[in-house]
């Protein structure tokens, strides 16, 4: 993500030869396109989560001060349904519990949740189903979804490399802004014109802001052992 004034831009690169176009069965050229449209998609889903506002990247939800947070001991802990409550209720103190709330962890913790019960020897399970097919689960009567863009490596005390993140908010407060459009270019005359080598480069500029940091809350100390 190189910067340019308040705007940041992320590239993806790509080459097919030459072989590749004459034997291909499919249209490699949309092929070729859509993975790299896919490929900038997904750094800017990282940077929107867990961008640090560094180096050229965009500050995500992760890093943005003033966001609620639940804490969990020294070492971190295991999850329970009062932590998912009480990231609601990190929220809704602030006033903020309005408009497209929904919980957000990566696939490592949705495992966990799943097989954790809300109380003991009642069959309950945190993590509930969603609509069928959707890909999308259910807690505390919210939206739940996944990204492994949500780390699981975080480090708390003496769990080291082992703890997940779990967002709470309203997504609608975060705003991505795109300058332009998703460029993707071919360069038939690159170093690997005489081969017959086309590349094709994929440019995005965008810039992500919080709208209102009370509208997030998280926590980010919780193990999955």
């Amino acid at each position: 993500f190189p910067s340019h004034d308040t705007s940041q831009t992320v590239g993806v690169k790509s080459a097919m030869t030459r072989y590749m176009m004459l034997q291909s069965s499919i249209d490699i050229e949309m092929f070729v396109r859509e993975d790299l449209a896919a490929g900038i998609a997904l750094a800017i889903d990282l940077a929107a989560i867990n961008g640090s506002g560094a180096s050229g990247q965009p500050r995500g939800i992760l890093n943005t001060a003033g966001i609620g947070s639940v804490v969990v001991g020294t070492n971190g802990g295991a999850p329970t349904w009062a932590h998912i409550v009480g990231l609601e209720t990190e929220v809704a103190v602030d006033n903020a519990d309005v408009g497209s709330m929904a919980y957000l962890t990566n696939a490592k913790a949705r495992g966990k949740l799943k097989t954790t019960e809300k109380a003991g020897s009642t069959g309950m399970f945190i993590w509930g189903d969603g609509p069928q097919n959707s890909g999308i689960g259910s807690m505390n009567g919210y939206n739940a979804a996944v990204s492994n863009q949500v780390p699981s490596n975080l480090t708390k005390g003496t769990s080291n490399g082992v703890c997940s993140a779990i967002i709470f908010g309203n997504f609608a407060d975060l705003l991505i802004g795109e300058w332009g459009v998703l460029e993707i270019l071919p360069n038939p005359y690159g170093a690997g014109f005489d081969s017959g080598t086309v590349e094709i480069r994929a440019l995005q500029t965008v810039d992500i802001q919080i709208r209102h940091p009370e509208s997030f809350a998280t926590w980010f100390n919780f193990h999955i052992f």
